[in-house]
């Protein structure tokens, strides 16, 4: 997603300078004409360095390491990398009085919430990742209230398109799919696959994220982002393999404790940046085929750091 808002950023005609330790992207993916440097929020003194010599106008923070269902088992990871980073970039926006503080949060943060999720909806997130995600919300508003920092606050869902990491077997089902696809595989899925999700192109949501920050009547706001249609996984299984013209190849492996259903409302998105909706699931599929194919087979690598075994489910052990 990062390097996607780099890009209609450069369009707009900013500066832009990246931050990102590569766990989960590639530097090919970074536009040329970024400023990049590789390390991690996590490194308070590097943030501190860089807020300091850049004096930042603007902060997208899209860094986070957003695997839901394994967040369960890397709570200390979790927390680390998605709120303990996330303050320290914080920490220096106010220290250098920058202009608004963008946060690409989730709709993670809203648990087994009724369907559609809409903004108003007390949050009550069932995984360390959403736990994580709501605590850098809260913490904005405060630092809203006690520092004057201007922030937006994104909830997107079910991010996919070219540049993708689709050798990740923890996160984006769409990419897992396509690489088993490209590998031969059958298609593994948790549970019956009637789980429902609404899954968006990086194309209908980067250019909103981007430009918003130039639009002073949306600070301080939530906003849900992304797909309005939901579809189960079974229905996102045929699609990829039709796409690939092969036959779907289903594996069904034991039920993970995940959130039934999830997608959310957009109507408030809507009233002020209009529908961001332009490209359908099956183009959207296509073109990120048509990528991938160029980009080949990339291998998942095993998580090192696992936490806790207990109830790890089988697929991720090795």
């Amino acid at each position: 997603m990062g390097s996607h808002v780099v890009d209609e950023l450069i369009g707009l005609g900013q500066e832009v300078v990246v931050l990102d330790n590569l766990s989960g992207g590639f530097r090919a993916n970074v536009n040329v004409s970024a400023r990049f440097l590789e390390g991690s929020i996590n490194d308070s003194e590097l943030v501190k360095r860089l807020f300091e010599e850049e004096k930042f106008d603007f902060v997208f923070h899209l860094a986070a390491y957003a695997a839901e269902g394994l967040s369960h088992f890397i709570r200390k990871f979790n927390y680390e990398n998605n709120l303990i980073g996330s303050i320290n970039l914080i920490n220096a926006a106010v220290n250098h009085e920058t202009k608004c503080f963008v946060f690409t949060s989730s709709i993670a943060v809203y648990g087994e919430a009724q369907v559609p999720m809409r903004e108003d909806v007390i949050p009550r997130p069932e995984d360390p990742y959403g736990i994580a995600k709501y605590a850098v919300e809260l913490d904005l508003q405060n630092a809203k209230r006690l520092f004057d920092l201007n922030y937006i606050i994104f909830r997107p869902h079910n991010i996919y398109g070219e540049r993708q990491n689709i050798g990740d077997k923890y996160r984006n089902v769409i990419g897992i799919f396509i690489n088993q696809i490209m590998n031969g595989e059958p298609l593994t899925i948790f549970g019956d696959g009637n789980q429902q999700r609404a899954f968006s192109y990086i194309g209908d949501v980067a250019p909103i994220i981007a430009r918003c920050v130039f639009e002073p009547e949306v600070y301080n706001q939530v906003f849900n982002i992304g797909a309005d249609v939901p579809l189960t996984v079974n229905e996102v299984a045929k699609i990829v393999s039709q796409t690939f013209n092969v036959a779907p190849k289903l594996l069904h492996l034991p039920e993970r404790r995940e959130v039934k259903y999830a997608f959310s409302d957009h109507s408030k998105l809507k009233k002020v940046f209009g529908d961001q909706a332009k490209v359908s699931f099956e183009e959207g599929v296509r073109r990120m085929i048509l990528w991938a194919k160029k980009a080949g087979v990339q291998s998942s690598k095993k998580f090192e750091d696992i936490e806790i075994t207990k109830n790890l489910p089988p697929s991720w052990r090795g």
